[in-house]
């Protein structure tokens, strides 16, 4: 039996050597290895020998078929690999030829405006901070003194998911929440993300839009810091030339609070809130308003968008019309 198998190696091996397609190939393979095949019927012989013999013999039959098997394998990658150079022979690419064009995307317009803010206050020394959409009433409202039943709370008209959880109405709570875990100690940061009202949608209201809040707390801190603060701010977005103006005003977290608006040349236009943070709000955030101060704002980034950039309806931000994208594609200044 040990002669039949080495026969049959050294056969199929001068047989390979003759076949010249993949055809021939499965053919010589099918007759080699296949039910019928002399390799099949030696070892049907195999449970015809002595039992001392059988290991001895079923170890040469097993590696015998490995062997005929790497050798029709490596036949076939043969075969493979000149159809390949053959292919690379006959095909020519024109690398001059003009690639296909693929449409670019580009950040949305209201993206735009946060990251240009971003950079700015980074600039300043400032942290981004971000926390949950969905906040608990405690966060939102209670730890910027708004308790329950404060008539303040019918500004912020919500979107409660049960009766203690609800749609933020705005970044602040990421500002409770800064504070606690600073632990008394300075804090200078801002937070832009969404922020969701019941307003009815028109043309100027949204029912979802942008914020992004500051806030700085420290030794010192001063009304004047804050007015600085402010007019950096629009003079990086809006140009050199603006001025802005201070009015009181009335925020439940902030005392004294003010309304900033900018001139645009001809006239003022409100555009934000502000004001020192309120004492309450110092001590639920864990700090001694004796020892420390600190101010907070809070814009709205489609109202500056629409300012800037002449966007006289809110709904385009969010109705997706690429036409009107388009024209802020790679950021307009």
């Amino acid at each position: 039996m040990q002669e039949k198998l080495e026969k049959l190696v050294i056969e199929t091996k001068q047989n390979l050597k003759l076949i010249s397609d993949d055809n021939e190939l499965s053919i010589l393979r099918s007759s080699v290895l296949g039910k019928k095949s002399e390799l099949s019927d030696l070892m049907v012989l195999l449970k015809g020998l002595p039992n001392e013999e059988k290991p001895l013999m079923g170890k040469l039959i097993n590696q015998t078929k490995v062997q005929l098997e790497a050798m029709f394998d490596e036949k076939k990658m043969y075969f493979e690999n000149l159809r390949l150079e053959n292919k690379l022979k006959h095909e020519a690419i024109d690398v001059t030829l003009p690639g296909v064009s693929f449409p670019n995307g580009s950040s949305h317009l209201l993206q735009q405006v946060i990251e240009d803010f971003e950079t700015f206050f980074i600039g300043l020394g400032y942290e981004i901070k971000d926390g949950p959409e969905v906040e608990t009433d405690h966060y939102n409202f209670e730890m910027l003194n708004l308790e329950q039943g404060h008539p303040a709370r019918g500004m912020q008209d919500s979107f409660y998911v049960d009766p203690t959880h609800l749609l933020r109405t705005h970044t602040s709570p990421v500002q409770a929440r800064t504070m606690l875990e600073s632990n008394g100690k300075p804090i200078k940061i801002i937070c832009p993300g969404k922020v969701y009202r019941r307003d009815h949608d028109d043309q100027y209201h949204s029912h979802q839009f942008m914020q992004i809040e500051g806030l700085v707390i420290g030794k010192d801190i001063t009304m004047a810091d804050l007015k600085g603060t402010l007019l950096a701010m629009m003079k990086h977005y809006f140009g050199d030339d603006k001025t802005i103006r201070l009015r009181p005003s009335y925020f439940p977290f902030t005392e004294p609070s003010v309304e900033v608006d900018v001139f645009d040349g001809e006239k003022y236009i409100e555009i934000l809130g502000a004001g020192m943070v309120h004492p309450n709000v110092l001590k639920m955030g864990g700090y001694n308003p004796d020892e420390v101060q600190g101010f907070a704002f809070g814009v709205g980034v489609e109202r500056m968008a629409m300012l800037k950039y002449e966007v006289d309806d809110i709904r385009l931000f969010y109705t997706n019309d690429i036409r009107f994208l388009n024209q802020f594609k790679g950021g307009r200044k």
